[in-house]
């Protein structure tokens, strides 16, 4: 590990001068390209100096016991001792963490699918909460939320409502949100007070770029015809919705939220290239079924991943166990601490991984 952190370090100096060269700094796209890399390794080098700098404090705090005769100074020189070594341990698990080979998709923006499912209207009005409380949370990091397609049942629920999350690291932070998500309390359509099960199935799925998948545009479909809504302007008066039918995979995609047909077909597109670029993710992933079951979250979309328990004010993540009781923070927005949660568990498991591999 620490001669990959040297040629690291060696290297994030040589980025460094680079970035200095007059040359480099006229030549936007290299330096942009290099900015990237330095910011990413930054985090790594930072821990490494200051892992190096517990060292010697370590290698002072022995020289002065060997030398000092002075309890009072030979105390001090003990204290200093243990704290290195505590930074030294803290230290070795943060570098560990930081050499795990990143995500190629963290940073990418995400297509946010809420769909309703077993609950009838019941079902409905927890997935509109749901997307309010993603939307929430994406607003206390200043992420830009822009829906694509929604599909309301009339008394304020969704049925299926879609949405472009735009920030940097949004992936990163979002995609253990895949799953089923499971909701028991009374709803209020419910005169004898019984508690009802309910469920809303949520897809995070990474922006996919022109680069990232092809579309031939003789697989593909498209139809145009008229918004359908609950009014406003341009709704019902104009050709501006699109359907996007993508005939190898038989998706199809409604695209009605904008007021020009253009943009509704951009946005289509933006979606479908997603989807079929998070197929192609899946099957790779399937191919490494062995090192998924190893890690948390962006797993089966069939599977149960989390409860919000209304009556008790609890919230529970099945797949690490965490239990938090404050169910209305939480839908409020507040879920941070479950995501710290998720995150730190999957490091868990890459880092056992990895061990058992050494």
């Amino acid at each position: 590990m620490f001669d990959k952190l040297d040629d690291i370090l060696i290297h994030y100096e040589e980025l460094m001068r680079m970035l200095g060269d007059p040359d480099v700094t006229q030549d936007t796209k290299r330096f942009t390209k290099l900015m990237k890399e330095q910011a990413d390794l930054a985090p790594i080098v930072e821990a490494y100096k200051q892992y190096k700098q517990a060292k010697q404090d370590v290698e002072d705090s022995l020289a002065m016991l060997e030398e000092e005769s002075d309890e009072e100074m030979r105390e001090m020189a003990k204290e200093e001792l243990a704290d290195a070594k505590k930074r030294i341990e803290d230290l070795e698990h943060e570098l560990k963490i930081l050499l795990l080979p990143k995500d190629p998709n963290d940073d990418k923006n995400i297509i946010l699918e809420i769909r309703a499912g077993a609950g009838g209207d019941e079902a409905a009005l927890f997935a509109a909460e749901l997307y309010r409380m993603y939307t929430n949370y994406a607003d206390s990091h200043r992420w830009k939320v822009e829906i694509i397609s929604l599909n309301e049942n009339g008394i304020g629920g969704f049925k299926e409502v879609v949405a472009m999350v735009t920030g940097k690291g949004a992936y990163s932070k979002l995609k253990y949100e895949s799953g089923v998500h499971r909701v028991q309390r009374v709803p209020e359509t419910e005169s004898g007070g019984r508690i009802h099960t309910s469920t809303a199935t949520v897809a995070v799925m990474p922006e996919a770029e022109e680069v990232d998948v092809q579309i031939d545009m003789n697989d593909c479909r498209i139809d145009v015809m008229r918004a359908s809504g609950n009014g406003g302007q341009c709704v019902n008066t104009t050709d501006s919705a699109v359907r996007l039918t993508h005939m190898p995979t038989g998706i199809v995609i409604y695209s009605q939220t904008e007021k020009s047909q253009l943009q509704n077909k951009e946005k289509a597109f933006r979606l479908l290239r997603s989807k079929l670029y998070d197929i192609e993710l899946e099957k790779r992933q399937s191919s490494e079924a062995e090192e998924r079951r190893s890690q948390i979250g962006t797993g089966d979309r069939s599977e149960k991943i989390r409860t919000y328990n209304f009556p008790q004010g609890r919230v529970t993540d099945h797949r690490i166990k965490l239990t938090l009781y404050k169910i209305d923070s939480i839908m409020n927005g507040d879920i941070q601490e479950l995501l710290d949660n998720l995150i730190a568990a999957d490091q868990a498991a890459k880092l056992s991984k990895l061990n058992e591999q050494v």
